[in-house]
């Protein structure tokens, strides 16, 4: 028997008025008489990453508010593993050698993470990574990019050459936005059919917070640290928003079942904030299990998936904040104006 039944046993032990008493002396946070300040704060927390699409979508010249990898625009990455030191002003000589052997806005980068875990050479203390159009076999290119990363650096390595094709990169690039639209279309199935179309918008709105939250992240990521996203980034997004709607279930399951018992003693508004405060610790324990996790990863965890495992810490940390303050108090409110109008009419 799991804690949620000899919750309910015990409740029904209980005369009414006890009931009544029970559910609401567990309250932590007050979701209904702090509504508007949670909506101010989810609205501060998304402002920033909106700001960063908009700016981004301006900058970029195709108008892509995300700087997006070579998994989605065709291209080829190089990465060299050097002995010297190399700092930003080597970018320049880096690029003024490329620009000479025909590499036009070569996109060049410099990795000193983990370099020592990465590269079997001890002797390696930077990799260069350059992003280029696309490079075919044919072509001598990757040999004269080698000759002249030499002329400023001593023994470079070549370490990794990746290439995608352009039309494999639209390829994929829709199949991910069909992903991500199958996704949608089915959690809106699931919940309308398991509570009703309220509870089910309300998600829907609180997944689109979350992935409006992460998306903007990532957008200030690629105007300051030039980080791209590429089909791992997909996956990551796909993976939150299974996580977000699973906790905004828990929590609308509780309220459900509190309605069937306490609808006739208590206002929704405060079944829905002893619905919220019921499920919090679990919320809590579950989202701090996984992020310790992920923590983990990000910190001792390869460079590869770094960008992959940031893009779960910041959906898991917002789709708790969203399933809890956000989409409970949306329901909540749009509970609220029905019984007005309901009154109103009366």
């Amino acid at each position: 028997m799991t804690d949620k039944d000899l919750n309910i046993n015990t409740d029904r032990n209980l005369n009414p008025q006890s009931k009544t008493n029970l559910i609401t002396s567990r309250h932590i946070i007050d979701i209904v008489k702090y509504r508007v300040v949670w909506l101010c704060i989810t609205a501060l927390l998304l402002l920033p990453g909106i700001c960063g699409l908009i700016y981004a979508g301006v900058k970029n010249p195709h108008h892509i508010p995300l700087k997006v990898g070579i998994d989605y625009t065709g291209g080829t990455i190089l990465q060299y593993g050097v002995q010297e030191d190399v700092d930003s002003s080597d970018l320049g000589k880096i690029r003024s050698g490329l620009e000479k052997i025909g590499v036009d806005n070569p996109n060049i980068q410099i990795i000193h993470a983990n370099v020592e875990n990465q590269a079997k050479d001890e002797n390696i203390k930077n990799i260069i990574s350059i992003r280029t159009k696309f490079i075919g076999e044919e072509t001598n290119t990757t040999s004269e990019i080698t000759n002249s990363i030499s002329q400023d650096f001593q023994n470079p390595k070549l370490m990794s050459v990746s290439s995608v094709g352009p039309t494999l990169g639209k390829e994929l690039f829709k199949n991910s936005l069909i992903a991500l639209t199958l996704a949608f279309l089915g959690i809106i199935m699931y919940l309308t059919i398991r509570f009703k179309f309220d509870y089910a918008l309300a998600a829907i709105l609180g997944i689109a917070h979350d992935v409006l939250f992460v998306v903007g992240a990532f957008a200030l990521l690629g105007i300051f640290k030039g980080v791209e996203i590429d089909g791992l980034f997909i996956t990551a997004i796909l993976t939150v928003v299974g996580f977000s709607v699973h906790d905004t279930i828990v929590v609308f399951d509780r309220v459900r079942e509190n309605l069937r018992y306490y609808s006739k003693k208590m206002s929704f508004g405060e079944i829905m904030n002893a619905s919220v405060n019921q499920t919090l610790a679990r919320s809590i324990n579950t989202s701090l299990s996984t992020l310790i996790t992920l923590l983990a990863l990000y910190f001792f965890g390869g460079v590869t998936t770094r960008d992959f495992v940031l893009a779960m810490i910041l959906g898991i940390a917002i789709g708790t904040w969203s399933s809890i303050f956000f989409c409970s108090v949306l329901v909540e409110f749009w509970e609220d104006k029905k019984t007005q109008k309901v009154a109103q009419r009366a």
